[in-house]
């Protein structure tokens, strides 16, 4: 099933129709099978209604072949196939070579026809373009349509609803002197970053269902109950609704609850799902958390299972997703999920994707505690404990003004994508989509990856590390120790600042021109073009550009009101996630742009402009304690040369390059990438130490808690050696306790998740996986989502689970080992010894 497709089975009704010259946010498109055309889910701020377009235009899948129509209908077996409709000549420009190129359109009766099952007609030519591309996105390009954006149904065909972009003089001064190229991409993007984001009416749902002891219930068979649903809007509905069950008690709703939802109890659990299924089926956004796989597949397979008829069942399953067939479905967990969202949008504040973890990272909110199983609850208890989640899961898309659902509608304006797709897409796609559709928008043929491949697949320098395929960014040895007021110099989007100023994308880098071969990339054989500006260098600099030179001082600029300076740190944000990805996915193998010369490219001129920095640096008397990929770390640096680096970068690179960080010190160990930084609000920066591995024992992470916490109290160098005594304290007393098995064997435990059945490791067997088998052994069932706590042990199987182990048979030396693992890397930059603090000699260490 395609991505947000209605097949001819599964459509139950026709949505009302918009009415005429109604400005609508545009959602989502899809396939409709019945129909067989494109739709559109649009949304009315003003009745808060959600209405559905079908497309008219006669708009139909099809691919590309370089072969004419004549060679074409030589292919008999492409000639009989059932869902050819027919063939069209078209002209198109080719990149890679720089010239105009005839290709034959080759249509097709239903996206299915042309690809995405054995048979289809792409499977039947030789060389087949833009054949692999999902219809809806297809339809996208071809309509331009920019999700996100208000559109309008006049004279029953959908079109751009008016926008007025005001004054836009001082924008334009800014960017006086860009090329033409650039202030028409400005003017096709500039309405995206202006037109607001509606509060869209939108529920957040939660289920909870009968299970055992540790054990998430699987969400396939749909064995258990569910006992307890909760529905919370941002429209009043605050609800729950719980099915009976006499062996438990009604019991009293906690403390802080009260009066924050209404109970609905149920006899019956097929009640219970209709009454949640009619919820659903109003509301033009559901949300969830892991609804995808969990909640919407959970309900799908249940209701099935009790007899639903499929029509009735108001969710589509795809192959890793639930779809609704009213509204839209987000699901937040992967959202949050996306690690450019985590780091670039909220600056890695939630270290664990857990509902519990972002929410009291973001809101401040955490989910109820429990002291007994979900199942064993009073029911009032329990309506209290899915209601919170719930309520937690919608409050993350309204804290501050909405955030999160205005970073999401203006990533599906950037990206070209539908709200479905970009809240489960990684960057990579985001970025991909919004190539096809600059491509498709130019009238440019969209290569495959095999073509660029084949002129481009050419790498100059040799990798440090292992799995890359070339050299990457300069990375300065660090200066070990403690070091007192540093502060770091970060280059402004360094990467996208290449790709622009240096021409570089695939069709430019080592282009078909023979003149263009003396303009040579540093410390490699690669050349760049100089006759056209590359599609790449074109988008992806404008988006750094607009970001950096408009609306990042515009976000912090007193002169606007509060309200306009927050929408303009939203688009910030949008732009900065989109950017700082930009680099990488030119040297992801995955990417169908993928170009090695690229990646290469950006990464030499990254080192050489960085060792400029660095260089320059030394020239003014600053002192460079490290350096790495687009920062420069400097010891005690006085403010006038920090201005007159920051010039000279601008006048001499053409890049940014700003404060990003002010330490009160920090404590480097001879580790690259590894170090421990303290804000001067006491804040602590731990980069690339493993101390707080979600799955380590408690007692380790306490530990380093507890030596993260001294640190963070250090305000001078003579504070040090109350904190040194303080740490290896910490680091000797956990290390005896060890010795001496003093922890209980949960404090011992590793906890994982079995994530898939047992049976399929087969090729590599992880410590918890050997756990679980043991308990499988014993005759236990154990099913993915079982949480497998374990114990390291003495002995050929070197684990146990904590239900078989006994205390005495724990092997300390791997805890202790792993104890050294976690200090040792912190301890080295204070100028500690690990086997010194705990007692032991040379000799013993080694043995």
């Amino acid at each position: 099933m395609l991505v947000a497709d209605v097949s001819a089975t599964e459509a139950r009704k026709d949505y009302e129709y918009p009415p005429e010259n109604l400005p609508c946010l545009l959602l989502s498109v899809g396939y409709h099978g019945e129909k067989n055309c494109a739709y559109v889910r649009l949304y009315d701020p003003e009745s808060r209604k959600l209405y559905w377009w079908y497309d008219n235009t006669d708009h139909h899948p099809y691919c590309l072949s370089d072969l004419s129509i004549d060679d074409l209908k030589k292919n008999s077996k492409l000639m009989s196939h059932s869902g050819l409709l027919g063939f069209e000549e078209v002209e198109k420009y080719d990149l890679l070579h720089d010239r105009k190129v005839r290709m034959t359109k080759i249509l097709g009766k239903n996206p299915l026809a042309i690809g995405g099952r054995s048979g289809s007609i792409r499977e039947l030519l030789p060389n087949a373009w833009e054949a692999k591309i999902q219809y809806h996105n297809c339809y996208i390009y071809d309509k331009k349509i920019i999700p996100g954006m208000f559109w309008m149904v006049k004279g029953g065909r959908l079109e751009k609803a008016p926008l007025d972009v005001g004054d836009i003089k001082e924008l334009l001064q800014v960017f006086k002197g860009e090329s033409e190229e650039f202030l028409e991409v400005l003017m096709e993007f500039l309405p995206s970053f202006i037109a607001p984001v509606p509060d869209i009416k939108r529920v957040a749902i939660d289920i909870e269902v009968f299970s055992e002891l540790d054990r998430i219930p699987d969400p396939e068979s749909a064995e258990n109950e569910i006992i307890c649903a909760a529905i919370v809007s941002n429209d009043g509905e605050s609800r729950v609704l719980i099915l009976k069950r006499p062996e438990l008690s009604k019991g009293e709703i906690p403390s802080g609850f009260t009066d924050k939802f209404r109970v609905e109890f149920f006899d019956k659990e097929v009640d219970l799902i209709k009454t949640l299924f009619e919820v659903v089926d109003c509301y033009p956004i559901v949300l969830t958390f892991n609804g995808d796989n969990f909640d919407l597949k959970y309900l799908y397979h249940r209701a099935l299972k009790l007899g639903f008829p499929k029509d009735e069942i108001p969710i589509i399953l795809g192959k890793d997703a639930a779809y609704l067939r009213y509204g839209v479905h987000v699901d937040l967990y992967k959202f949050f999920h996306n690690k450019s969202i985590q780091v670039y949008a909220f600056s890695n504040k939630y270290k664990e994707e857990t509902l519990d973890a972002i929410a009291k990272a973001l809101i401040d909110i955490g989910k109820v505690s429990l002291e007994t199983e979900i199942s064993e609850l009073p029911l009032l208890v329990l309506a209290a404990y899915c209601w919170q989640d719930a309520y937690i899961t919608l409050e993350l898309t309204r804290f501050d003004d909405n955030l999160v659902l205005k970073l999401i509608v203006l990533l599906m304006r950037i990206s070209r994508l539908s709200m479905e797709d970009v809240t489960r897409q990684g960057v990579s796609s985001w970025i991909k989509n919004l190539f096809y559709y600059e491509h498709r928008l130019r009238n440019y043929l969209i290569p495959r990856p095999e073509d660029i491949a084949s002129m481009k697949n050419v790498s100059d320098t040799k990798a440090i590390t292992k799995d890359k395929k070339f050299k990457g960014a300069k990375v300065v040895k660090p200066k070990p120790g403690v070091h007192f007021n540093v502060v770091v110099l970060d280059f402004a989007s360094l990467y996208p600042s290449i790709i622009k100023e240096y021409n570089l994308s695939y069709e430019t880098v080592r282009c078909p021109h023979p003149e263009c071969k003396v303009n040579v990339v540093p410390e490699t054989s690669h050349w760049i073009c100089t006759k056209r500006r590359g599609m790449s260098s074109l988008l992806i600099g404008f988006l750094r550009d607009i970001r950096v030179k408009w609306f990042k001082p515009k976000s912090k600029d007193k002169g606007l009101n509060d309200e306009l300076r927050r929408w303009y740190s939203v688009v910030e944000r949008a732009l900065k996630v989109i950017i700082n990805a930009s680099y990488g996915v030119f040297g992801a193998e995955h990417f169908p742009f993928y170009c090695l010369p690229v990646a290469e490219s950006t990464a030499a001129i990254g080192r050489h402009t960085i060792e400029a920095t660095i260089r320059k640096a030394q020239e003014l008397s600053m002192e460079i304690l490290y350096g790495d990929t687009d920062s420069v770390f400097i010891k005690n640096p006085q403010e006038k040369k920090i201005s007159e680096l920051i010039e000279w970068s601008q006048k001499a690179l053409n890049v940014d390059l700003d404060v990003d960080k002010v330490y009160r010190y920090v404590a480097f160990s001879e580790r690259k990438k590894n170090y421990l930084g303290v804000f001067k609000d006491g804040s602590v920066d731990i980069k690339g130490l493993t101390g707080r591995k979600r799955n380590s024992p408690q007692f380790i992470q306490k530990a380093f808690l507890q030596m993260v916490s001294v640190l963070s109290r250090v305000n001078s160098e003579q504070d040090f050696n109350e904190a040194k005594e303080e740490i290896e304290r910490i680091a000797r007393t956990c290390y005896v306790k060890i010795q001496r098995r003093e922890f209980t064997l949960e404090d011992f435990a590793f906890r994982v998740q079995l994530t898939k059945p047992i049976k399929s490791y087969v090729k590599t067997t992880p410590q918890h996986v050997k756990a679980a088998r043991q308990l499988l052994e014993l005759g236990k069932e154990i099913k993915p989502g079982d949480i497998i706590s374990f114990v390291k042990v003495k002995g050929k199987e070197g684990v146990r689970p904590i239900e078989l182990a006994r205390k005495e048979e724990i092997d300390t030396e791997k805890y202790k080992e792993y104890l050294r693992t976690t200090f040792e890397q912190v301890l080295d930059a204070l100028g500690l010894d690990f086997d010194k603090i705990v007692g032991l000699t040379r000799l013993e260490s080694w043995i």
